[in-house]
């Protein structure tokens, strides 16, 4: 069953909104095995923190070396006009923090050389398109944020073929685990049944349109040309139209290859990450499963699939659908991350590594001031806080409109919240 709806009821301006900035997904595919770097930075003063050359180099491994150009870069990407709040002591912490981090990944990527891991061209290039596209921004903003992250087409590329190559390579060495046995399943069951609890929720789907300007031949590059989009998809959709095979063809967003299912969601994890008022209205019993509800979140326009809805909490058993399947995805994945972890840090024991920039600090320890510049006197108050601020800069800044028929204001936490629990049964 299909409700009548159509966007003609949104009331307020949708503001633009960016799913993440161009300097989370280069630092996120940047750190894909390791962990990513928590301090925040930007070039300075004073010894590790102080002026640099960019041609120094800051560590050898194997002989190859890092340059200070490198962890430079990677200070810009982080420091997002912050510069200014952080001392010469926060900067060269910073900096020998992001070097730790880089010695790891060129540990590791000279590993994926060694194991043949190393991507395509085209792969390179497929997994930059991605990228492109999921920054929902035009090619014109898209290199702007390029320009600011201080990075470059071939330093953008270059930190993913890295990115993809240590992937490979831990993709090889965890193959050889082997599926968990029966008893381990039941065991691991047992010990954790409260984690196996169906929360009252519902199973949606979704039709994505984005308002922004894509490029690469994006046809709806503003809201009335979204407007326009959604209006007719949801008539096409009236009309008999199979959501999914809809979803696959006209939705824009990455769930289309699902065919737009995001999976379960429980009514309180629905209520934070789209508004307890769309949660209402997808709890309500009037509100049948079948019906879909278009409302705008995060600057985009949704068109919401009711699939399933369960209106009380159930206790799952290792004979509920997927269940087993979930255990078993559990454990190998633990088991995985150790081996990982082992492989990177017997990779590093192996590895004939020389920190230049550390032996700098040694020698000169009185060069390094934890004063702060003048100018930051209001500033945050160390860099792992600059680093929330700019967290918080990506997150939504705009309070979704008014729609006709489900009269739910959408605030602006991440619909994404929802696919990562989706899948969960809980």
């Amino acid at each position: 069953m299909t409700r009548t709806a159509n966007f003609e009821g949104v009331t307020a301006t949708v503001q633009n909104f960016r799913l993440t900035t161009l300097t989370v997904i280069f630092t996120a595919l940047f750190s894909v095995f390791l962990s990513g770097c928590s301090g925040t930075a930007a070039p300075g003063s004073g010894s590790a923190g102080g002026a640099v050359d960019a041609n120094e180099t800051a560590a050898t491994v194997n002989g190859k070396a890092i340059k200070l150009e490198e962890v430079e870069r990677a200070l810009k990407q982080q420091a997002q006009g912050q510069e200014a709040s952080l001392s010469p002591l926060e900067l060269a912490q910073a900096r020998l923090q992001i070097l730790d981090n880089l010695v790891q990944q060129e540990v590791m990527y000279q590993k994926a050389e060694k194991e043949g891991t190393i991507p395509k061209d085209e792969d390179v290039t497929a997994e930059f398109n991605r990228t492109k596209q999921q920054s929902g921004l035009s090619q014109e903003k898209f290199d702007e944020e390029m320009k600011k992250a201080g990075q470059t087409e071939a330093s953008a590329r270059e930190s993913i073929k890295k990115a993809l190559a240590i992937k490979n390579l831990i993709d090889k060495v965890t193959a050889k685990i082997e599926p968990p046995k029966d008893r381990e399943i039941d065991d691991f069951y047992n010990g954790n049944k409260a984690a196996f609890v169906k929360k009252k929720g519902v199973k949606l789907a979704a039709i994505v349109i984005d308002p922004s300007n894509s490029g690469q031949g994006d046809t709806t590059t503003d809201q009335q040309s979204a407007v326009l989009r959604g209006n007719e998809i949801i008539k096409q959709l009236q009309s008999g139209a199979d959501f999914a095979t809809v979803a696959r063809e006209r939705s824009e967003d990455p769930s289309r290859v699902q065919g737009g299912d995001l999976g379960y969601i429980s009514e309180e994890e629905m209520s934070r990450s789209l508004s307890p008022q769309v949660a209402a209205t997808l709890m309500d019993p009037k509100f049948q499963v079948g019906q879909i509800l278009p409302t705008p979140v995060q600057g985009k326009f949704y068109i919401f699939k009711l699939q399933e809805r369960s209106d009380r909490d159930e206790d799952l058993t290792l004979e509920s659908p997927g269940i087993r399947q979930q255990v078993t995805d559990q454990l190998i994945n633990a088991r995985k991350q150790l081996l990982s972890q082992s492989y990177a840090a017997m990779a590093m024991n192996e590895a004939k590594i020389e920190n230049l920039l550390a032996k700098k600090v040694v020698e000169n320890p009185n060069e390094l001031s934890g004063a702060r510049p003048a100018s930051a006197a209001s500033a945050t108050t160390n860099s792992n806080a600059a680093a929330n601020t700019n967290a918080a800069n990506t997150a939504a800044n705009g309070n979704g409109a008014v729609n006709a028929n489900s009269a739910a204001t959408t605030n602006s936490a991440a619909p994404n919240r929802a696919n990562t629990a989706a899948n969960a049964a809980r």
